[in-house]
């Protein structure tokens, strides 16, 4: 049994069942046995994407949140300690510089928890946390 927070972009495959989602990412995330979850961070990141580029992603926030609890993923509460905890994150100093602030909470919030983060991003893996896996 592996306990997983999904990016917002396997989120994104996963419910719009997208070809761009791996068949290792499929099968963890149907698998009964594994716990999966998503963050309100990525219900915050959609609702911004949304109000940005409606005609790039096309559900709102809400809508979003609650495609993911029908397809039954739960949500992973947010509190200080991931917060925290993502300005502790160890980056490679030869990696690419990452901005993106979404995937570092979400990164901490995984670590935190003790969650396996499943991710697509090629820019992740500089930061050779343990808890990240890629797919």
């Amino acid at each position: 049994m592996m306990r997983l927070l999904l990016d917002t972009h396997i989120l994104i495959w996963y419910l719009t069942e997208d070809a761009r989602l791996s068949s290792t990412a499929m099968n963890l995330i149907d698998d009964p046995a594994n716990e999966v979850f998503f963050s309100p961070i990525s219900v915050w990141e959609i609702m911004l994407k949304h109000a940005a580029h409606p005609d790039n992603v096309s559900f709102t926030g809400k809508q979003f949140a609650d495609l993911c609890i029908a397809s039954g993923i739960a949500e992973l509460n947010l509190n200080h300690k991931h917060v925290l905890a993502a300005e502790r994150l160890q980056r490679d100093p030869l990696a690419k510089p990452h901005k993106d602030p979404f995937d570092r909470i979400l990164l901490a919030q995984a670590k935190v928890e003790d969650l396996r983060f499943v991710s697509h991003d090629a820019m992740l893996p500089g930061y050779n946390e343990p808890c990240l896996l890629g797919v």
